[in-house]
């Protein structure tokens, strides 16, 4: 590493001198400690148990403590701690859950000094009192914590969290019997050293475990811990109550936390994973670290302040087997990096920018915000000049306003009000919807709910009459004739295999495959063409005359006394085989001409068998399949849902996915759905529209948001007699053996919906109040309050 500035400190009769420098450890390293004196650190691990001496320019080995022939598990350490006393005084914690001490004072090479054995599992932590020389303090993961007098061989006193493991003890440097402890359940616990029976006061501090604490140094009510919940919190335990004072939001699990010397508000922390950065915090500044450490590869897993009067110097272990002496004047500043403008949308729609006030240009024009016209939408705290960051703070905010009624959202709660989301069928909650958005002004969504009625619901059948009226009227609303075949033209070999077999086709109906994409048309009843909702006109038969004399008969027109043509049934061939039709002759062109020729039929074909009679077949019927099935649309639909979702519609997207049901909902994502509920279901609640927001609720089929209107729906009752809880289930107190609810009309059990005055507290059924309050307004159990029922 290259060498950096150096910082030298006296510290009374001591001078601290040193840069940033690290060191090669032989193992990983779990904890470390510091001595008395700032000269030298000790680091332990599962394979390593050295001490350094803190030269200048390095890092020197002065002892190894891992001694012996056989490995030994008491040497395979989960902490250590050197006793601010006694230099010559160390403690660790095995990981098999031996307390085990070592005095450096010892002639020979093995200096370990007693083993205690009591813990059932791995020892977390150990911790020396800050006063007295000969008492020690543990924590287990069998969720007990043991103090040892040094000059015994068994432990004083045991104390038991009721958790499952503890992770931190420490001493309080204010209380000389007071101790704090952090567990896996996100508690700590206060106790006092002389009741191991109870302790003093618990609270949780954490969702999820705390895995350290630290005392402040100065300020000894302040009690700092870290959770896997990412945070820092400071606590004053000089209060009745814990009371949080300071809350840090990290990136990662808090495994190690320090309080900063000569710095009240700064404190230091280290991540149990994923990070390996070391932050110094501000703790008035939670946000931005005040300094940043990277010079770990892999985990940190412990951090120590050189010196307790000094603030320069910070010692580091880590899971990449190195140590590390960081100097603060060379650490990053993260505030120096981080953006100096901000941008928020208020509620009502306003734009608030904040930015440096050298990058704002100063407008004549810029008038101050007042907020006159609603309550204010932000609050701005004067600055006090003898605070660190003051200068930094020195920022303009300004506020762009909407035009008052231009952001106005009656149009929400209105269409929330009014849309109807169940209870009828599809085509008349689309066209209710419909209505309501056009009403609203809102055109765009009152199309998209008249195109999702158009293509999920059936429409209604044309009639034959006008549906042939169209055609003969050449009308752009009709439905196209398909082509007529006369059989004169067809090719001399497809001609030859069209003779009617009968031996062969005697069982199957008469069908013609008109074309290679239409539609097949059965000739039994007479009746619909397959595949459509649109009945089909057929005009078929055998008849003798000029081409030009063939067109459509109208039914309309048709001549009463005309005979009804029938197809016979030799007329075509049962099936005959597709081939490619040679172009028109020329006749056709000149049947275009014809003034006999309507402008449907104008784009009609004829085919005339080889002998003079022939036969026509005419159909009305449509080139496309009037009605594709919905889920042709689904994709379309699914991408109109993203579409109001991401303008911020939410309100459409759910309002469609409630009325749709099944039909669009399995093409959604589950977590979008959620998403989408949630936003709206927020929004609704924003604007006290309880009811439509517990509707949406009900209608919902995610499991995640069906369950919202069952959180917190407990009902705590209280006896009306004794004023006890009720401990049953039924109507009678078990203390006082009255009944809970009475009814001051009836005077009998409500064991239904119970109606009650705020006022007086009397009530009782739902219906009897409502009937009693029709006529009178005094309370019916005589109290004489004046009840109001709304």
């Amino acid at each position: 590493m290259e060498k950096m500035s150096r910082v030298t400190t006296a510290l009374g009769g001591s001078t601290l001198t040193g840069r940033t420098m690290h060191c090669h450890l032989d193992a990983p390293a779990n904890a470390i400690s510091v001595c008395r004196d700032a000269a030298q650190v000790v680091v332990a691990g599962r394979s390593i148990f050295k001490i350094y001496a803190i030269e200048e320019e390095q890092f020197v080995e002065k002892l190894n403590l891992r001694v012996g022939r056989k490995p030994s598990l008491n040497l395979s350490c989960a902490d250590v701690v050197w006793h601010q006393m006694d230099e010559n005084l160390l403690a660790t914690a095995a990981t098999n859950g031996v307390v085990v001490t070592w005095n450096l004072g010892r002639p020979s090479r093995n200096k370990q000094d007693q083993l205690f054995t009591e813990h059932k599992r791995t020892v977390n932590k150990v911790c020396f009192h800050p006063t007295e020389a000969h008492v020690l303090l543990s924590g287990s993961q069998d969720g007990f914590m043991k103090c040892f007098d040094l000059r015994r061989k068994d432990s004083v006193s045991t104390f038991s969290g009721q958790s499952e493991s503890v992770r931190d003890v420490q001493f309080s440097i204010r209380d000389y019997f007071t101790f704090a402890s952090t567990f896996e359940n996100g508690n700590v616990q206060l106790w006092d050293i002389r009741r191991p029976d109870r302790c003093e006061r618990m609270f949780t501090a954490h969702n999820g475990p705390v895995f350290c604490c630290d005392w402040h140094p100065e300020d000894r009510g302040w009690l700092a811990t870290g959770g896997r919940d990412k945070m820092v919190k400071v606590w004053d335990m000089t209060t009745h109550r814990a009371k949080e004072v300071h809350c840090v939001q990290t990136i990662a699990s808090v495994a190690r936390v320090k309080w900063r010397p000569e710095c009240r508000h700064h404190l230091a922390t280290c991540s149990m994973m994923v990070d390996h950065n070391i932050y110094v915090w501000d703790v008035r500044r939670p946000f931005v670290p005040a300094a940043m450490f990277e010079e770990h590869r892999d985990v940190t897993t412990g951090i120590a302040w050189r010196h307790p009067h000094d603030s320069s110097f910070l010692l580091s272990g880590s899971k990449d087997s190195t140590l590390c002496q960081h100097l603060f004047r060379d650490a990053s500043q993260p505030v120096e990096r981080a953006n100096p403008e901000g941008l928020c949308y208020g509620l009502f729609g306003d734009l608030a920018f904040a930015a440096k006030e050298s990058l704002v240009a100063t407008e004549s024009g810029r008038k101050p915000y007042t907020g006159d016209r609603r309550h204010p939408i932000f609050f701005k705290r004067k600055l006090d000049p003898a605070e660190p960051f003051s200068g930094l703070a020195s920022s303009a905010l300004s506020v762009f306003e909407m035009e008052p009624g231009s952001s106005s959202m009656s149009w929400f709660v209105d269409t929330a009000e009014r849309y109807a989301l169940a209870g009828r069928p599809l085509a008349e909650l689309c066209d209710h919807n419909a209505k309501v958005a056009r009403e609203l002004g809102r055109n765009q969504v009152a199309q998209t709910w008249t195109m999702l009625r158009i293509i999920y619901c059936s429409p209604g059948l044309v009639s034959t009459t006008n549906l042939n009226h169209s055609v003969g009227k050449g009308s752009s609303c009709g439905l196209p004739l398909m082509n007529s075949f006369n059989l004169k033209d067809m090719a001399p070999g497809l001609g030859s295999e069209t003779r009617l077999d009968r031996s062969k086709g005697d069982a199957r109906s008469d069908t013609v495959l008109l074309d290679s994409s239409a539609t097949l048309i059965t000739n039994e009843d007479n009746e619909e063409t397959e595949g459509s909702d649109v009945p089909a006109d057929y005009l078929l038969g055998d008849v003798e005359g000029e081409d030009d004399e063939l067109y459509l008969l109208d039914p309309e027109h048709a001549h009463s006394e005309e005979p009804e043509y029938v197809l016979p049934q030799e007329a075509f061939p049962l099936r005959h085989e597709i081939v490619d039709t040679p172009p028109g002759p020329e006749h056709l062109q000149d049947k275009a001409d014809s003034p006999h020729v309507s402008g449907s039929e104008a784009d009609t074909a004829s085919l005339v068998p080889v002998d003079s009679s022939f036969s026509l077949i005419s159909v009305s019927h449509a080139l496309y399949d009037s009605r594709l099935p919905p889920d042709f649309f689904s994709a379309l639909v699914c991408d109109m849902l993203r579409f109001y979702a991401e303008q911020g519609d939410v309100q459409m997207a759910v309002s469609v996915l409630i009325v749709l049901g099944e039909r669009v909902r399995k093409d959604i994502d589950e977590q979008t759905q959620e998403h989408w509920y949630t936003s709206y279901i927020d929004l609704l609640q924003r604007f006290c529209l309880w009811n439509v927001s517990n509707q949406v609720v009900k209608l919902s089929t995610s499991r995640a948001i069906s369950c919202l209107n069952q959180a917190s729906t407990t009902l705590h009752v209280n006896c009306s007699h004794c004023k006890r809880p009720m401990s049953s289930r039924g109507w009678v107190c078990d203390r006082c053996h009255h009944c809970a609810s009475m009814c001051a009309v009836c005077h009998h059990v409500v064991k239904g919906l119970f109606v009650w005055c705020q006022g007086c507290s009397h009530g009782g059924h739902l219906q009897h109040i409502m009937k009693w309050l029709e006529g009178s307004s005094h309370c019916p159990a005589g109290c004489g309050h004046l009840c109001e029922y709304s």
